[in-house]
Formats: C-alpha cells, sequence, structure tokens
C-alpha cells in the first residue's frame, strides 16, 4: 500500500479587490453598507450645499468684527481642554493600574462618573458656587471683611479659562477609560525590565508605559477635542466666543442660514484636521507592542505620604466633577421641589429617555454594521464614505438637525404629493413631523464610527 498524504488546509483568502476602488461591487454587504454611509453622511452633504449659497454681505463683518476671536477662542479651549484632560486622566489611570492605595478598587469606576455630567450643568452649578453673590466668594468676604470686588481677586468663572475646566472634569473620563484599558494590556514583565535597568516608576510610566499607550490616548484625546468643538450650552453660558457661539450667532442674530452653515464648514475643517492627526499618531502602531509573555498588572503598594498623594490626585476629579455639581444640584432640587415634579417634568423627563435610548440604539447598530462590512468590503470608496460620516461630531446639533430635517422634509413631501396624485389622500410629515429626524441626527453625530 501506498501511503496517501492530504494538503492542509491554507488561511483564509483576503477580501477580493477590484479596480481602483477594491472590492467586489454588487453584492449584499457592499450595497448595503453603500446606502447606511450615504444616509448618515446626507446631513453634512446637505450643509455642503447650504454652505454654496453666497453670503459676502455677513462674511464681510464677520471679518472685520469677531471673526478672528472666535477662532482664537476656539483654539485656545481645544488645546486648554487637550493638555487638562490629558493630564488627568492619563494620570489617575497610571495610579489606579499601577499602584495600590487606600480607595484605589472604588476609584476604578469613580473616575467615569463625571462623564455622565454635562458640562452645560457644571458650568451652571459652578457659576452659582464661585460668582461674586455664590457662596465661596460671599463667606470669603465674611471671613476677611471685605465689602466689594474691589477689596480682594478672585478668578473669573465666566472666561476662557473656565471652560477649560468645566470641560476638562467632565470629558477626562474619554481618556481615563482608554488609558487604562491601553496600561491594562501592557505586561508587567516589560515594566519590570525597565525597573531592572535602572529607571524609577516615574521615568519607566514616561520612557515605556506612556509610549505604548500613546495610540489609546491619541483616540481618548480626539474625542475629547471634538466633544469640546460641538458644545455650545456652556460657551454660551459662559460669553466664550467659539466658533460654535458664531455659527449660532450667524443664524439667529444674522439671520443667515448660509453664513452658518459655512461657519461649520469651517469648523469641519478643523475636526477632519484632528481626524487626520489621530489617524496619522495611529498609524502601523498597536494598542499593545509588547512581544514578551504577557503578565497581569499586580500593583506596587503605596503607603504613608506617597498613598495619601495618589488617593488625593484621584479624588479630586471625582470630587470637583462630580461630587460638587450633584450637591448643588440636590440642594436646588429639594428648594424648588414642588416646581420640579410640575406636570412637564415626567413628560420631559419620558421623552429624555425614550429618545437617547433610541439614537443609542441605532447609532451601536449603524456602527458595528458599518465596521463589520467595511472589514469585509475592502472598498476606498466605502471608507471614505464612513470617514466623512463620522466628521459630523464635530458640528453643532442645531446645525446637525437642519441637515437632517431638510432631506427628511423634501422626502416627506414627495411622498404626500404622490399619495395625493394617486390615492386623494395626505400622508402629512410621516418622517419630518416625528421623533425620527430628532434620532436620526443624534444617532449620526456618535463618534463610535468605524475609523
Amino acid at each position: 500500500m501506498t501511503e496517501q498524504t492530504y494538503p492542509l488546509p491554507g488561511p483564509p483568502a483576503p477580501p477580493a479587490r477590484g479596480g481602483i476602488w477594491g472590492g467586489r461591487w454588487f453584492n449584499g454587504w457592499f450595497l448595503g453598507l453603500l446606502a447606511v454611509a450615504f444616509v448618515v453622511a446626507l446631513p453634512l452633504l446637505t450643509i455642503v450645499g447650504i454652505a454654496l449659497r453666497p453670503a459676502p454681505d455677513v462674511w464681510r463683518h464677520l471679518f472685520e468684527t469677531v471673526l478672528g476671536t472666535y477662532v482664537g477662542n476656539t483654539l485656545a479651549l481645544g488645546v486648554g481642554v487637550g493638555v487638562g484632560t490629558f493630564l488627568v486622566g492619563t494620570l489617575s489611570a497610571w495610579l489606579v493600574t499601577y499602584y495600590r492605595f487606600p480607595g484605589r478598587n472604588v476609584f476604578e469606576w469613580a473616575l467615569l462618573v463625571p462623564l455622565a455630567v454635562p458640562a452645560y450643568v457644571i458650568a451652571y452649578t459652578y457659576t452659582d458656587l464661585l460668582e461674586y453673590a455664590g457662596a465661596v466668594q460671599g463667606t470669603l468676604r465674611g471671613l476677611f471683611g471685605w465689602t466689594s470686588a474691589r477689596d480682594y481677586w478672585f478668578p473669573e468663572i465666566r472666561s476662557v479659562g473656565g471652560a477649560v475646566a468645566m470641560f476638562t472634569l467632565v470629558l477626562y473620563p474619554y481618556v481615563y477609560l482608554l488609558a487604562r484599558s491601553a496600561f491594562l494590556q501592557q505586561s508587567t514583565g516589560v515594566l519590570e525590565v525597565s525597573r531592572t535597568l535602572g529607571r524609577g516608576p516615574w521615568r519607566t510610566f514616561w520612557a515605556v508605559a506612556l509610549p505604548m499607550a500613546r495610540p489609546a490616548i491619541v483616540v481618548g484625546l480626539s474625542l475629547v477635542v471634538l466633544e469640546t468643538l460641538n458644545d455650545f450650552g456652556t460657551v454660551d453660558y459662559f460669553a466664550v466666543r467659539t466658533l460654535t457661539y458664531g455659527i449660532f450667532n450667524a443664524w439667529f442674530g444674522l439671520y443667515s442660514v448660509e453664513a452658518a452653515a459655512q461657519l461649520s464648514l469651517s469648523l469641519l475643517l478643523l475636526v477632519m484636521v484632528i481626524l487626520i492627526l489621530e489617524r496619522h499618531a495611529r498609524r502601523g502602531r498597536q494598542f499593545q507592542e509588547s512581544r514578551a509573555r504577557y503578565k497581569p498588572m499586580v500593583g506596587f503598594p503605596l503607603t504613608g505620604p506617597q498613598g495619601a498623594l495618589a488617593f488625593l490626585c484621584c479624588l479630586l476629579p471625582v470630587l470637583l466633577g462630580f461630587v460638587v455639581p450633584a450637591g448643588v444640584l440636590v440642594r436646588y432640587a429639594l428648594v424648588n421641589y414642588e416646581a420640579s415634579l410640575s406636570g412637564t417634568f415626567f413628560a420631559a423627563a419620558l421623552h429624555s429617555v425614550s429618545l437617547s435610548g433610541a439614537a443609542a440604539l441605532l447609532a451601536v447598530a449603524i456602527g458595528i454594521f458599518m465596521a463589520y462590512a467595511l472589514r469585509l468590503q475592502q472598498s476606498k470608496l466605502l471608507r471614505g464614505l464612513a470617514w466623512i460620516s463620522s466628521l459630523g461630531y464635530g458640528m453643532p446639533g442645531a446645525i446637525l438637525a437642519v441637515g437632517a430635517v431638510i432631506p427628511v422634509a423634501w422626502l416627506d413631501n414627495r411622498v404626500d404629493e404622490f399619495m395625493r396624485a394617486t390615492f386623494g389622500i395626505s400622508t402629512g410629515l410621516l418622517l419630518s413631523g416625528t421623533a425620527f429626524a430628532v434620532v436620526m441626527g443624534s444617532a449620526r453625530s456618535n463618534p463610535a464610527w468605524p475609523r
């Protein structure tokens, strides 16, 4: 008998590439992904169409008066919040991952809680505490006998610095979460080698742990900056004139939706630069680059002054970002109990929960579908559409709502005309007159699109 041999199965073939765009043209994944990417990019394309209309008089006025202030404050706010969230998020993630100290197990999850506080809410609470008529300055005047603001100096909360502090307190969890995840994936063996070679804990952090976690931290920082750029409530309440503020001012103050759309595109250009830099920082890098055998992080014990300092560094973000504003809000709720539970309260709460839940489910479903389809379908066209669809996260929600309502209203009108001509009945506003457009705009501004 002769011995027969059978070939072993090889690795699966890579996704097919065809032509300059790559991939197969006519299959379910391609057509489905093309349709979804077009729908989620439609509001942005609508804003581009509006921006193509001329508005020279408004732009001349903006150039001569406030455009430089808008750009300068936007850059200062973005850089300041980026630096602040990097320091707070990365330091707290390193402490709870690499060290053991009192309260560490609580801080692991408590450091995420400030993300639940909207930036404009924390801005309102701290303004109430720190302004001239607030509790802090009132207490200081009573203790030291000061009678007016000329007797002492106190930092102005309604300023660019105050806005940076507010955004930092509520947005650092983006950086903390991704940095901690990256630190947990790092092998203890690599860090022990650095310690063996004579590097102390902080030199090991700067020279080894931080470079390996850099891709994850950059992703977190990009989300932070995008969240800062699209915020309107905080900068409006603090009277900080940014590009977002300018968009609403051009729209409602100068009555020019064209100028508002054009300012939105300038903000969108800044978002594109941020996303390109983020992709460049992650190019060719992984969240864990170590080839050593993985050993889970154990944590070095900190006692005495060092443990107290680590405890304080982790306590302050939670205390200032959640405990203090939550305490102020609880006081407001108790003092204004009857007004809080008015007839519209429960309806507003129900609408908030239902809309946010529907938008979250839709965003997750679309994000998973696009990510998986892009993995199967290697197409430059689809990747470009998916990337464009992720740009709207840095655009103000009201402008994005206009971009969502206009095409939906157009579709409603065409359907109504068809039904009138064919069956003699009016369908009314099926989509734009319901919560569909709101959910579409909310889900469209989700930051977790595949990149």
